[in-house]
């Protein structure tokens, strides 16, 4: 299981949710967290900046997957999704 969290790195939100999504992982699922700077991102792509500029923190499932939640982690949504991934 892969999540994208689209973020700043002086946003507090956004590392709560950081926090909060590691906390959730259960034994024996591992998932990996990319973390996008969008500022810096943005430079070579003014798009994703205008995208997710006001919304940060937002969580996305993989690379350019489906937008799970922003400005505060959806736990229930996040614990459904790592359910359905131990089922497979």
């Amino acid at each position: 299981m892969h999540f994208t969290l689209y973020a700043r790195s002086y946003c507090h939100l956004c590392q709560d949710m950081h926090d909060a999504l590691l906390r959730l992982q259960p034994p024996g699922i591992l998932f990996t967290i990319d973390v996008i700077d969008i500022d810096q991102a943005g430079v070579t792509d003014p798009a994703l900046l205008a995208r997710y500029d006001e919304l940060v923190p937002v969580l996305c499932a993989g690379a350019g997957g489906p937008e799970l939640c922003h400005y505060h982690l959806d736990e229930a949504r996040i614990r459904a999704l790592l359910a359905d991934a131990s089922q497979t």
